[in-house]
């Protein structure tokens, strides 16, 4: 018996995930009791630290920068189906969900994991170094996705209110698609070495030396827990969602913390794991997760939410206010220098996590 859970413990990457689908057909569709909510939140905290285990198996066993781009598109792949899901139970009151979502995904990586990865990295190893030219393709992919989806919806005029017209929203959907297929092509075929980490004297490390190459048998198990843990955060995330709208409403917040309060958890096996990297001193993989579940969350969302406004009854409200373009607008203009000379201190880090705390402030008390 003891022998027993001892192997459970040992494997309990393997065991959370399955409890966590498990959970989840049990719990689907129901009101769920503040004890069940309880236990919900716990399951989905193992599912996001195995989702994280995987993640790093799988990433070890394809490189760099595949490990990161597989990571990133995973999670966002079932991101956009909790948001069309949402979308479809929530009614006219769900009509701002995915721009909530996605721009809070934004702030969430470009500032909170790219201010926490590039502050972990300097304060351990001095200086945070990186490719600035990888990192600056990147952050002007990410920049030009946002304004094109979030953004110019708020200056349009074929539509009332800030909204996409048929036509616009098709053009938006394409060209977000164009360029994250042309973005994912650079990165993992010209141009690799461009998103490859960097030692202080700026060679490229194409290799990870900490550990052995896990067998091909064994990165594909991990790729199906992977799976499955990114599966159940997703939906008890959603079994908990109703939970966090009401306490959000009782708070008397806006509904739009709903959003981000999705796109923390769901960002959260990203977190963890950009955090690891930098702490091995591989500020670029971090950044690449960072940037890439940004990119992917825009690029993969609006194609996925205009579909899906097809049937969707009611509006489709993507156009950001006057605030959050401000955010959004500093944001490009710091992520910028910041990457310019391809190294940071300390400091930039906190000046990216300050604007993160801007935005979750004025997210509260708008």
């Amino acid at each position: 018996m003891i022998v027993r859970l001892r192997s459970l413990v040992t494997q309990w990457t393997a065991v959370v995930p399955v409890m966590a689908i498990v959970l989840l057909a049990l719990t689907w569709g129901r009101d769920l009791p503040g004890v069940l909510v309880g236990l919900v939140t716990l399951v989905l905290a193992g599912a996001v630290l195995a989702a994280v285990h995987h993640a790093e198996v799988v990433a070890h066993r394809v490189g760099e920068p595949f490990g990161s781009l597989v990571l990133a598109v995973a999670v966002t792949i079932i991101e956009v189906a909790l948001i069309v899901t949402l979308m479809a139970d929530g009614g006219d009151k769900s009509a701002t969900l995915a721009r909530d979502t996605v721009f809070a995904a934004v702030m969430i990586t470009c500032n909170g994991i790219f201010g926490l990865s590039l502050l972990v990295a300097s304060l351990r190893h001095g200086l945070a170094v990186f490719n600035a030219e990888g990192t600056g393709a990147a952050l002007a992919t990410v920049a030009t996705l946002a304004t094109l989806s979030l953004v110019l919806p708020t200056f349009t005029t074929s539509k009332p209110g800030p909204e996409f017209s048929t036509a616009q929203l098709t053009f938006a959907a394409l060209s977000s698609l164009v360029l994250y297929g042309m973005f994912v092509a650079t990165q993992t075929v010209r141009h690799r070495d461009y998103f490859l980490p960097i030692t202080r004297q700026g060679e490229v490390i194409d290799a990870d030396d900490h550990a052995d190459t896990p067998a091909t048998r064994t990165a594909l198990t991990s790729l199906g827990f992977l799976g499955l843990a990114l599966v159940g955060v997703v939906g008890l995330a959603k079994g908990v969602s109703p939970t966090i709208e009401s306490g959000v409403d009782a708070a008397g917040m806006p509904h739009a913390v709903v959003g981000v309060i999705i796109a923390l958890l769901v960002l959260l096996p990203e977190t963890i794991a950009a955090l690891r990297s930098a702490r091995r001193d591989r500020v670029q993989t971090s950044l690449n997760l960072a940037l890439g579940s940004a990119m992917a969350s825009i690029g993969l969302t609006i194609p996925a939410v205009a579909v899906a406004s097809i049937w969707l009854s009611g509006p489709l409200v993507l156009g950001l206010g006057s605030t959050h373009m401000v955010l959004l607008a500093l944001t490009v203009v710091v992520s910028s220098l910041t990457v310019v000379p391809g190294r940071a201190t300390p400091l930039q880090g906190g000046v990216h996590l300050v604007l993160f705390a801007a935005y979750l402030e004025l997210a509260i008390t708008p």
